[in-house]
Formats: structure tokens, C-alpha cells, sequence
């Protein structure tokens, strides 16, 4: 029998990435004479990094003392401090924070000035929380960032004189920001809590696990290093045998598991090209 191989809905690039590498590549296009540099990689992909490089888009890993042309802000934001670093060092300044992300600094930015105890629910080393933690900081130094009750337990005695407020990383999951507020809920009555996760993750969260019921094999593709991806394969492995892979080549490293499942579902990332699903889909079809 052929195997169901069904591809998710919501899968691929959300809004927020596509605007940030469509606009990249029509800046380069209409400034061809132009340096246009991003800081940081635009978005967690390695093919459209390599891609955005092969047109001269670079990515800077620091920013140099002088500098000339664009310099582009990604999606995930920056800091206040880092927008001014970027104008100093000769730069024109080209801001492609993904509105949802502004949205939370902007949430964060509103509980901290009313007086809260900030949490941001996130990793601390991600690049998204890092600039909302920095925006929020101008206001004011009452700020935990964490994934986990256990990070929040040493500052509970703290908390319990403070109102609390709560945002949340656009691309976390919805079980971890309920984790952390059921515990903040037995220390205080006094919360504010802003479910800031975006829209596109939210949905696309939910429809994966709606395919992870009804199907053997769930295949999410996108990068390692993408949170986004990596929370939908780590929802998805609770329901169903769950691989994660960057591209179509990994299969081959699972085609007992691939062989003996009838129905195989797909799902990516928010930073992942259509033609890497494809190569994906296409090759499940040869199986």
C-alpha cells in the first residue's frame, strides 16, 4: 500500500520571517551599490542564510568599530543600547523586528512601568528574549526571565510583596507559560498575565497535534537552532514517534522507522523554506 504522507497547513514561513527575507532581498536589489549586512543571522536557517550570502547579504556575528551601508535589525529586535551602536558605527539602521515580537516589548514595557515584577517566560539565551528583557530594562530591574517554576523559586519571598507580570517569548509553548503561572498563582493574587505567544506558532502548534493523534510518524523540519521548530518536535514526541531533521538527506538515517509507518505527517518551522518541505515531501514519496 502507497503511504498517507499529509503535509501541515501551517507549515513554513510565517509572516514575520517572510517579511524579513523578502524585504532583505528587495533592499539588495534596489541598492545593489549598497552594503547591506543583518546583525545576527536573519532567521534560524542555514539555506537561506547561504542564499541571502550568495547576494551579498552578509551576517555579522559582532559589529565593527566603522561601517557603512544598511545594517538590518532581524526579526528577533535589539536592544535600545545596540540600535544606537548600529547608528554610531556609520550605519544606516533598518528595523525588521517582527511585529509580534514588538508587541511583547512593548507588554513588557507596560507591566514594568506599572510597577510590576516582571517574568518573561523564555530562554534567556535566545535572541528574542534577550532584546524584550533589554527593552523592559530602561524601566526598571525587577525582571526574571525563565522556563521553569525551579528558576523563579530563590525570588518567590520577593514576588510575594510585588504585583507580578507576565510575558511570554512569541515562540514558546503554551504548556510552559501555564507551568509557570500555575505555580505564580499559589504565591500571589495579584498578576497580570499577557499571552503573548504569536498566532502563527499557536496555530501551528495546534494543528500539528491534531495530526500527531492520527498519525505514526510525525517529520518536523527546520533547523536545530529555530526554538519554534524545536518545541513543535518536542510537543509532537509526547503523542507519536517524532523525528526532527534540516532537510530531506536526514531521512535516510530513519528509514526503518519511516518504512514501517502507514501514516506520515509533515510540519515545519516558521523559518523554513517551501522548497526544503518539498524536497522532503518528495523525497517520503519515493519510499
Amino acid at each position: 500500500m502507497p503511504k498517507e504522507i499529509k503535509l501541515a497547513k501551517f507549515a513554513g514561513f510565517c509572516y514575520g520571517v517572510k517579511r524579513a527575507v523578502e524585504t532583505v532581498k528587495k533592499l539588495k536589489a534596489e541598492n545593489p551599490q549598497r552594503s547591506i549586512c543583518v546583525l545576527g543571522e536573519l532567521i534560524h536557517n542555514s539555506q537561506v542564510i547561504e542564499e541571502l550570502n550568495a547576494l551579498g547579504i552578509k551576517s555579522l556575528k559582532t559589529l565593527p568599530e566603522k561601517g557603512s551601508g544598511i545594517c538590518v535589525v532581524r526579526s528577533h529586535g535589539e536592544s535600545p543600547e545596540v540600535f544606537e551602536q548600529i547608528k554610531n558605527s556609520g550605519f544606516e539602521v533598518y528595523d525588521l523586528t517582527c511585529p509580534d515580537v514588538k508587541k511583547v516589548q512593548q507588554k513588557a514595557i507596560e507591566l514594568i512601568k506599572d510597577g510590576c515584577y516582571l517574568i518573561i517566560v523564555g530562554k534567556a539565551e535566545h535572541p528574542e528574549v534577550i532584546a524584550i528583557k533589554a527593552n523592559a530594562h530602561q524601566y526598571g530591574d525587577k525582571i526574571i526571565v525563565a522556563t521553569t517554576p525551579e528558576q523563579i523559586k530563590p525570588y518567590e519571598n520577593e514576588l510575594k510583596s510585588h504585583k507580578i507580570g507576565v510575558v511570554v517569548q512569541t515562540t514558546q509553548m503554551l504548556s510552559t507559560l501555564n507551568a509557570i503561572t500555575d505555580y505564580l498563582n499559589t504565591i500571589t493574587n495579584d498578576m497580570v498575565i499577557a499571552n503573548t505567544i504569536c498566532k502563527s506558532t499557536s496555530m501551528r502548534q495546534s494543528e500539528a497535534v491534531e495530526l500527531a493523534n492520527t498519525s505514526d510518524l510525525m517529520i518536523v523540519v527546520g533547523s536545530k537552532k529555530s526554538a519554534n521548530t524545536s518545541h513543535l518536535a518536542q510537543i509532537l514526541e509526547n503523542i507519536t514517534p517524532t523525528i526532527h531533521i534540516e532537510t530531506e538527506k536526514e531521512l535516510s538515517d530513519y528509514e526503518d522507522l519511516i518504512n514501517k509507518s502507514q501514516k506520515i505527517s509533515v510540519t515545519a518551522g516558521a523559518s523554513t523554506p517551501q522548497n526544503v518541505i518539498q524536497n522532503v515531501i518528495q523525497k517520503l514519496e519515493n519510499y
